[in-house]
């Protein structure tokens, strides 16, 4: 009996970025029981295994109607001229693929013998990152392949989590990064020169942008008048950190009784791609015409980044129904009435997937806001016989809604603490 154990080098952490480096140790184990070895004690038997190899496949699971491209084309034929069928192994689609690497070629092992091998590959850069929607899958694979002679395929796949890594936007960006550093550097000649990797400089990227403060300005208001101000410090997030913003409903026409704000994703699908809703004039206004830099490093438009819709009373407007499917993903309400100024805290948690585009699904991320309004500015009369404020019966009040698009970014995946376990086969 054969039992081949695979464990990630990183320990603390199962999670990968695009480029960057999985690194994995396989070990091959002649395992024997106490009785056989008693009853193989005069005569031990050797382990012959003919090949192993180990690749690493991204797979997609969708309920989308997809058509073959020429990348699955490829693909398919680069499967074909493999001993190793990864779409029979592991339900779903193959869209990425790296090329196989040989581990050995006829492996004896005498009982009780082990055999231990390193396997590293890079996660391609073009690659969807790991996610898991209504519609659409995408997970990655390690899959650890050996045969015996005239015996089937025997495969140990050990799942990694993919997180990605946005593209530099503008390439000019990378010789002054490079130059930049290397006067930053101690002129001594004895130091030897690192070249900078382009993974490297996506994450110095990825950390101006997100830690950059842009505060942006709405003006909430419905029509019966002005409601608040919201203050949104940044646009630009990372997995694990959270959405700081201010409310101000200093000279207000309509007083807000409470409000909840839900962080939200949405799931677009692109092929066939729908019909998207035009708001109406007096929806949109929070839409905002300045081009800031998180907007040129993630690639999204500015029309896109800064506008939102706000509807009126949700009992008589109908709100347009939103594209895709949502999920609601963490919750803050207030109670604000007779608040001048407050805070929203909205936390980002660290297992959600950040904002991604494939060619069959856009993954976005937006602040849902549910205003709860009332005209009536004073709340109660005056009770003087205890001198408190008496409530009043009944309070008219409407709902209002309105959605911020915001932007999340991937986190250090060595800051995501997520232990891995050893995953082992047992050939008899």
């Amino acid at each position: 009996m054969i039992e081949i154990k695979a464990k990630l080098v990183r320990a603390d952490s199962a999670i990968y970025a695009t480029g960057e480096c999985v690194e994995c140790l396989i070990e091959f184990t002649h395992k024997l029981f106490s009785e056989e070895q008693q009853r193989n004690a005069k005569a031990p038997t050797v382990e012959n295994l003919a090949w192993a190899s180990v690749q690493l496949h991204c797979y997609r699971k969708t309920s989308y109607s997809t058509h073959s491209t020429d990348k699955t084309a490829e693909l398919a034929e680069l499967i074909g001229r493999t001993a190793l069928d990864a779409v029979t192994q592991t339900p779903g689609e193959v869209i990425v693929a790296t090329k196989p690497k040989i581990l050995f070629c006829d492996l004896k092992l005498q009982p009780g013998e082990t055999k231990m091998y390193f396997f590293n590959e890079f996660v391609p850069r073009d690659g969807p990152p790991t996610y898991r929607g209504h519609d659409i899958r995408y997970f990655y694979k390690i899959t650890i392949a050996t045969q015996r002679v005239k015996s089937k395929v025997q495969t140990l796949t050990v799942p990694i989590r993919v997180l990605p890594i946005p593209l530099i936007a503008r390439p000019d960006e990378l010789p002054v990064t490079v130059e930049t550093n290397e006067e930053l550097t101690p002129t001594n000649p004895f130091l030897e020169k690192r070249e900078i990797s382009e993974l490297e400089i996506s994450w110095h990227h990825l950390k101006n942008v997100t830690a950059r403060r842009a505060p942006k300005f709405y003006r909430i208001s419905n029509k019966r008048g002005f409601v608040g101000r919201f203050c949104l410090f940044k646009p630009a997030y990372k997995l694990g950190e959270d959405i700081v913003g201010s409310l101000d409903f200093d000279n207000c026409q309509v007083r807000c009784v409470q409000f909840s704000v839900k962080l939200q994703q949405q799931e677009l699908p692109l092929r066939p791609q729908p019909e998207q809703a035009q708001p109406t004039a007096g929806d949109d206004i929070a839409s905002q015409s300045s081009f800031d830099m998180a907007s040129i490093a993630s690639g999204i438009t500015v029309d896109n980044l800064h506008k939102s819709e706000t509807s009126g009373s949700a009992r008589n407007k109908d709100e347009p129904k939103p594209l895709g499917k949502l999920s609601t993903i963490s919750t803050s309400h207030q109670v604000c009435y007779s608040t001048l100024q407050t805070q929203v805290v909205v936390p980002i948690p660290l297992h959600v997937t950040p904002t991604f585009r494939t060619d069959l699904v856009d993954v976005k991320w937006r602040l849902h806001f549910e205003f709860v309004t009332s005209t009536m500015m004073d709340f109660g009369v005056p009770n003087p016989q205890s001198g408190e404020l008496k409530a009043p019966a009944e309070l008219p009040v409407e709902t209002m809604v309105w959605n911020l698009p915001v932007t999340i970014y991937a986190a250090n995946p060595l800051q995501i603490y997520a232990p891995n376990q050893t995953y082992n086969l047992l050939i008899k």
